[in-house]
This record gives structure tokens, C-alpha cells and sequence, in this order.
């Protein structure tokens, strides 16, 4: 069925949009939430389970207790209360990737709750407050096969592989997010981008939205304009790039509205996101939480984290992301739009090393957010993934300032660093990229520049040094862009000035 889209701007004039959105981070620890088996990426297929979480009867669960631990940090680094006192439920519903039927979560006794973070969009500053971060375990992966788009309709038949099932989860969860406006999308984006943030300072977990460790359900409802109150809401589940998620506010908002419009009443549902058109598509009908009967897990005693145990843990937090971003930034001297650029690129930590190396920050900007970026772009990596480490831009910026190449010579560089061709200094001597600095070549070179351009040569007698450009460019040339510019030029202006 096609859906009805409202523009944006009628959507704003219209209504009132609000934002729920819930965050499920996956732990580094080593182990799963409730048992023993390894708790990595990858792995052969059912290679990672055992009785416990599988929920073979007779199998009792065990708490992790470094993934309690990280738990606490979380809600401290988001402001919140932690609970003197708290239990896990059994949260029962039918998936097949949920071996035992029901997921062991935490529902009206979370570790932490009532926190806030606060994020900046476009200058303006949105507190997003947190109804709490409690504790549960992931569930399996279901591959369906046969089908065109990987989805269960239309496929032939399904695989469900349990190594997941089991790793223990964080999932924070925002009160209702009001009075965004038009900038409802920004806002959740800049709400998840902070969120992942802090999880990588924390270092709780590698956040990679990629590869699932770190993924958000964004939840959006519209109210008509000043009426108050919410709206019916959607679910779109596991939305798992930034970008994503601020396109499925745009388009839930676009779709809502149209539906409203047309004198429909919206459906609580969750909805698949589709990254190829940033739309999304209707999924299961979304319970309410008394859908789920939730009780009290038997095998399992209650988390009570001594308040001297909490404040030792206070002490490990790392500096708040976003108070380092502004440090960084007075020390580094960057504008507020070189600043966005950097955070943009996913680049702080990238450049931070690569200062930490000896480059000037600026130097370590352009490198990382221009030339590198790009090819990280074209490549489909993360920036860190590109092939190129802090110290090889340290090295690569260090031979720039030494003169032994020019800025058009070190992409070359990267390209032979990034093929494995060795470091920095190797991909030069294998590659004969080092600049031509001895007079004698060079001024062959603007002898034979010289006598093809004689016009040129005529401007620069007659005081016309701007016209030494001409002449700097054609020994450029000559010398496959390895001449020193600098040294061309004082060359020519010697000779004919």
C-alpha cells in the first residue's frame, strides 16, 4: 500500500511531534549475562551456547557482575539515581530467536533511573531526561532465506543462530521528548551520536551500530499543533546508523501526518527501517506492557550495589564527551564549524593521537576530516577502519614540514600506506616521490618553461610577479608535481626580476 507523505514544513505547521527513543548497547564483557559462553562477534553458527542460554530446563543463571558494574557506570554517567535495591522479570513473549520464551529484563525495578544528557543542536541546547537504564539480555539472530529483501514474509524458510542470545544489554530509555519542532529529527540523532559517545568514553562497549552493538528503536507519535498531550505512536526498531535515525523521524513524521490527515488513526506498531529509500514498513502490533507479564524472576536474587561500591565506581567515569569536545577546542584553536566537522567525521580520538604524535591540529584536520575522510567515504569504512594510523599522519605531516614532499605528493604517500606498500618513508623511496629541491634540475626546468611562454617571461621582467604562477605550474609539471614550489619561485624571480 503507498503511503501518504505530508511535506515537512505542513508537517511542523500542523502538529507537534514528541520522541521516545530507547538505546540497547551490547557489553564488552567476556562472558554472556547469565552464564559462561564467550560473549564475542562472529563465531560459527550455535558454536556459543550452552544449557543456560538456551533455557534448557534444569539451567540456572547466574548475574555477571562486571556487566552490573558497567551498568552502574552508565546511569552515573547519565545522571541517574542508582537503586539501593533492584530485580530482574521475566518478560514473556514468542520469538523464535528468544530460546526460553521469555527474555530476563528488568521492568519497574531498573539499577538506574530519572538521569538526563544534554545535547546541542544548532546552537540550541535540548535536555533529554532518561526514565531509566536497566539491565536484560539480547536475543538470537533469525535469517531469512528465500525471500528478496531479507524478511520474513516471502521467504522460503528461517535459520535462528543463539550465539547472541544471552549477551548482556543496556537499554536506556528517554521520558517523552517534547518541543523539538522542526528540529526533531536533529535532535535524535544528536541524542543517540551523544549516547555513543559516552559509551566508547566509558568504554563499556565498542558501539559499533554496524555490527549491532549499539542500536536504537526510535518512537514517534504527533499531536496536533498546541492541542498537548501525545499522540499514537510508532516503533521502528533497530535503526543502526546515525543517519538512519534522523531520516526515520522524517519520514514516521511525514507518514503520521499524512495518515491524520486523511482522517485515519495512526496504529501502534513497530516498523522495519529500509536503508535504501529511508522509509519504514509496518511490522508486528506493538503490546503494552502488561501484554507481557512481567513477574519477578525466581532463579534470580535481587542486585543490591553497596552505596561505597557506587561512589568508588563515580570516580572512574571518564571526562563528559561533550565538556571534552569544548576543551579540545580552545586547545586546538578550531572554529565552531571546524569543531562540527571533526565531531561529524567521528575524527576527536583520531586527531587527538595523531597531535599527541607532534603534528600541529590543524595540520591533524585536514588530514583526518579532508583527504582521509573521503576515502573512508568511497570505501564504506568507519574513519578509523580507512588504513592509515595517527603516527603514519604524524610521519606523512612530518616529511610536508621537512619539504621532503608537497600536500599533492602525501595523498600518494597514503595511497601506497593504505596498499601496504610500508610506512610513509618506504612508499616514498619505492615510489620516487621526494621532492626535487637541487637548483640545477630545476632550473633546467624553468629555462625550458621560460623559453615556451616568452610572454610570460616578459610580464615578470616588467615587475608582474603574479605572472610567475604560469611558470611555476609548467615545472610542476615537468617534474610530475615533485618540484619545491617554493624554491620555483625564488628561482624565477631571481633570473628575471
Amino acid at each position: 500500500m503507498t503511503e501518504t507523505l505530508i511535506p515537512f514544513d505542513e508537517v511542523i505547521e500542523k502538529f507537534d511531534p514528541a520522541l521516545g527513543l530507547e538505546i540497547h548497547v551490547e557489553l564488552n564483557t567476556n562472558t554472556k549475562m547469565f552464564c559462561g559462553c564467550p560473549a564475542v562477534f562472529g563465531g560459527a553458527p550455535n558454536t556459543q551456547v550452552c544449557p543456560t542460554c538456551l533455557g534448557l530446563p534444569g539451567a540456572m543463571p547466574v548475574v555477571n557482575g562486571k556487566a552490573v558494574e558497567s551498568a552502574i557506570r552508565i546511569g552515573l554517567a547519565l545522571n541517574c539515581e542508582i537503586a539501593e535495591w533492584c530485580r530482574f522479570a521475566r518478560k514473556n513473549y514468542f520469538y523464535p530467536d528468544m530460546p526460553k520464551n521469555f527474555q530476563t529484563s528488568q521492568y519497574d525495578e531498573p539499577i538506574a533511573f530519572e538521569g538526563f544528557i544534554d545535547v546541542d543542536v544548532e546552537g540550541e541546547t535540548f535536555r533529554i531526561e532518561i526514565e531509566r537504564a536497566h539491565m536484560e539480555e539480547d536475543t538470537g539472530k533469525s535469517s531469512h532465506i528465500g525471500g528478496s529483501d531479507g524478511r520474513i514474509h516471502g521467504a522460503d524458510y528461517s535459520l535462528v543462530d543463539y550465539n547472541r542470545a544471552g549477551i548482556p544489554l543496556i537499554e536506556i530509555v528517554t521520558k517523552p521528548i517534547l518541543g523539538t519542532g522542526d528540529k526533531a529529527p536533529a535532535v535524535a540523532k544528536a541524542y543517540v551520536s551523544a549516547i555513543r559517545d559516552l559509551i566508547v568514553a566509558l568504554d563499556v562497549s565498542d558501539a559499533r551500530m554496524d555490527q549491532g552493538s549499539i542500536r536504537a528503536d526510535v518512537n514517534l507519535s504527533l499531536a496536533p499543533k498546541g492541542a498537548g498531550g501525545l499522540g499514537t505512536r510508532s516503533e521502528t526498531k533497530n535503526v543502526n546508523s546515525l543517519r538512519s535515525v534522523e531520516r526515520a523521524v522524517r519520514y514516521e513524521m511525514a507518514r503520521h501526518a499524512g495518515i491524520l490527515l486523511g482522517g485515519g488513526s495512526v496504529l501502534q506498531e513497530t516498523r522495519h527501517f529500509h536503508e535504501d529509500d529511508g522509509s519504514t514498513s509496518s511490522g508486528r502490533e506493538k503490546s503494552d506492557a502488561e501484554d507481557y507479564r512481567y513477574f519477578p524472576e525466581p532463579d534470580l536474587v535481587p542486585v543490591a550495589p553497596s552505596r561505597a561500591w557506587v561512589e568508588e565506581l563515580r570516580l572512574t567515569l571518564p571526562e563528559n564527551p561533550a565538556e571534552r569536545r569544548v576543551r579540545l577546542q580552545g586547545e586546538w584553536g578550531f572554529t565552531d564549524l571546524e569543531m562540527r566537522d571533526v565531531v561529524a567525521a567521528g575524527a576527536i580520538e583520531l586527531i587527538e593521537d595523531t597531535v599527541a604524535e607532534g603534528t600541529a591540529p590543524q595540520s591533524a584536520r585536514k588530514w583526518w576530516v579532508a583527504d582521509l575522510l573521503r576515502r573512508a567515504n568511497d570505501t564504506g569504512v568507519e574513519l578509523a577502519a580507512v588504513g592509515v594510523t595517527p603516527a603514519q599522519v604524524a610521519a606523512v605531516q612530518a616529511l610536508v614540514d621537512a619539504k621532503t614532499i608537497n600536500d599533492k605528493l602525501a595523498r600518494q604517500v597514503f595511497d601506497g600506506v593504505i596498499a601496504g606498500e610500508g610506512t610513509p618513508a618506504e612508499v616514498i623511496e619505492k615510489r620516487g616521490l621526494a621532492m626535487v629541491s637541487d637548483d640545477g634540475p630545476l632550473l633546467a626546468a624553468i629555462d625550458e618553461a621560460l623559453a615556451a611562454q616568452p610572454d610570460i617571461a616578459e610580464k615578470i621582467r616588467g615587475g608582474n610577479h603574479a605572472a610567475a604562477g604560469a611558470i611555476i605550474g609548467a615545472v610542476m609539471k615537468t617534474t610530475r608535481g615533485q618540484a619545491d614550489a617554493g624554491r620555483v619561485r625564488e628561482l624565477i624571480l631571481e633570473k628575471l626580476a
